[in-house]
C-alpha cells in the first residue's frame, strides 16, 4: 500500500512542487543511461513519472511502474507521457518485461523494510535485465543520520499549487528503531483549512548490507558513486548481472 503522499489524488497533484521542480537528482540517471547505452529503460516507483518521461524525450523506450494510481495518474498528464508505457504495481510487474536498465530513484529502493520485500524485488529486477543491463538505485548513508533534520523547523515550506491554492508542509519524525526510521508529512490546505498527513518508514541499509544482498541476487556491484546534488549523503549503486 503506497503512502499517502503518492497515492492521495490531492496529495499526487502537490507532489511535484513539493520538492526542486528541476529535480537536479535526476540528471545522474538520464547521464548513466547514455553512459551504458541503455535503449531501454524501466523506472521502478516512478511516482509522478518525472524521470520516466526526461527518459522518454531522449528517445528511450520506458516503462514506468508504481503502485500509486494517484501519482501515475499526474505522470499521464507529463510531456513525453504518451511516449512511456505506465503500469500500476510493483516489482512483482516486471515478469516478461525486460531492459537495459532499471532505475530506483529517491526513496524508493529504502521503501522495501522487510528482508524478504527487499530481495523479491532484486531477484525480479536480476530477472528483467538484459545481458549487460544494469541495476541503478540511491539510498542515504546511514551514518548521516538525515533524520535528524526531519522536523517542522528544518522542512517548513509554503508553495502555490494551480487550483489548489496556497499549500503549508512540514515533516516530523516519529520514531527511530535503526535500522527502520517512521516520520510523517503534514499538509494545511488554507483554501479551506483542510489538513492531510501522511507517514512513512524508510529502511536504512549500511554500504555493505546493500553489497551482501545484491550478491545474494546474483548482481555484481560495479560503482558505488555520490549522488552530485547530495555530496556525501547518499551512495548510488550501480549493478550488473553476474557472469557465470
Amino acid at each position: 500500500m503506497p503512502d499517502a503522499i503518492f497515492a492521495e489524488p490531492k496529495l499526487a497533484e502537490i507532489y511535484d512542487l513539493l520538492d526542486h521542480p528541476d529535480r537536479p537528482d535526476l540528471a545522474p540517471y538520464l547521464a548513466i543511461a547514455d553512459e551504458f547505452h541503455a535503449h531501454s529503460v524501466i523506472d521502478l516507483g516512478c511516482g509522478t513519472g518525472m524521470l520516466a518521461c526526461r527518459l522518454a524525450a531522449l528517445g528511450k523506450e520506458v516503462v514506468g511502474i508504481d503502485p500509486a494510481v494517484a501519482s501515475l495518474k499526474v505522470a499521464k498528464r507529463k510531456a513525453y507521457a504518451d511516449r512511456v508505457r505506465w503500469i500500476t504495481g510493483t516489482a512483482a510487474q516486471l515478469k516478461e518485461l525486460h531492459a537495459d536498465l532499471i532505475t530506483m530513484t529517491g526513496n524508493v529502493a529504502q521503501v522495501f523494510v522487510t528482508d524478504e520485500a527487499w530481495m523479491a524485488t532484486l531477484r525480479a529486477c536480476h530477472e528483467a535485465l538484459r545481458p549487460k543491463g544494469r541495476l541503478v538505485f540511491e539510498v542515504r548513508d546511514p551514518t548521516r543520520e538525515a533524520w535528524k533534520g526531519w522536523n517542522r523547523e528544518q522542512s517548513f515550506q509554503v508553495i502555490e499549487a494551480p487550483g489548489i491554492g496556497t499549500v503549508e508542509s512540514w515533516v516530523e519524525l516519529m520514531n527511530v528503531q535503526l535500522p527502520l526510521v517512521s516520520f510523517r508529512h503534514t499538509f494545511v490546505f488554507r483554501k479551506d483549512g483542510s489538513v492531510m498527513t501522511s507517514a512513512s518508514t524508510l529502511r536504512f541499509r549500511t554500504q555493505s548490507e546493500i553489497a551482501e544482498t545484491l550478491s545474494r541476487a546474483q548482481l555484481t556491484v560495479e560503482a558505488v558513486r555520490d549522488a552530485p546534488d547530495r555530496p556525501g549523503l547518499e551512495f548510488v549503486f550501480i549493478t550488473h548481472t553476474k557472469v557465470n
